[in-house]
């Protein structure tokens, strides 16, 4: 069973920075490509970024590129999100997610998600 834990979400001002990180638990100790997905008040959960199982390939949706960075460390099965600029319209329930059997592409193109956390509140106000 995979479990998807996130952390670091909490209050910013606009123009600030805050990184989040999510760490999996799995008793197979597998590894799979990940990201994240974001659901903002009264809107749809949408892609905000994904990362290839051996963190080489990275996808952006448009409204975060050149802000937002997604990296993984394998070592400690953490896929992290450093978000820089923030705005308020990046107010929002972060979710860690991952995908067992499909792409870091597909994540981006066609939400294959089979795993989800529970979310982590990152709030960008003054």
């Amino acid at each position: 069973q995979v479990q998807l834990v996130e952390s670091g979400g909490g209050l910013v001002q606009p123009g600030g920075s805050l990184r989040v990180s999510c760490t999996a638990s799995d008793s197979t100790n597998r590894r799979f490509p990940m990201g994240w997905f974001r659901q903002a008040p009264g809107k749809e959960r949408a892609f905000v970024a994904s990362i290839s199982l051996g963190g080489a390939t990275a996808y952006y949706a448009d409204s975060v590129k050149g802000r937002f960075t997604i990296s993984r460390d394998n070592a400690k099965n953490t896929v992290y999100l450093q978000m820089n600029g923030l705005k308020a319209e990046d107010t929002a329930v972060y979710y860690c997610a991952g995908t067992q059997w499909d792409t870091a592409q597909s994540m981006a193109e066609n939400r294959a998600v089979d795993y989800w956390g529970s979310g982590t509140l990152v709030t960008v106000s003054s």
